[in-house]
């Protein structure tokens, strides 16, 4: 039974890599393409969109603040043996 189950979803998921890859398309099977026109046309406002250099944008993180004195490690204090 668990092979059986195992071999329907290797067959599965092998048709749909071909289904993906466009390998059916002879049989009219193939995915809706999505190609830049339609992508553009999806956009709501893209006139708003501002692109500016990576130099003139302000940081968002402000660096880590340098330790005063390295962390002193400490020791283990040591168990007697039985």
């Amino acid at each position: 039974m668990l092979r059986l189950l195992i071999l329907l979803l290797l067959l599965a998921n092998g048709a749909y890599f071909a289904w993906t890859h466009g390998a059916l398309a002879k049989l009219g099977l193939e995915p809706a393409h999505t190609t830049e026109p339609e992508r553009l046309q999806q956009q709501v406002h893209p006139e708003l969109l501002l692109v500016t250099p990576a130099a003139s944008t302000p940081t968002a993180v402000a660096p880590a603040p340098a330790l005063a004195e390295p962390p002193v490690p400490t020791q283990a204090a040591s168990v007697p043996a039985r």
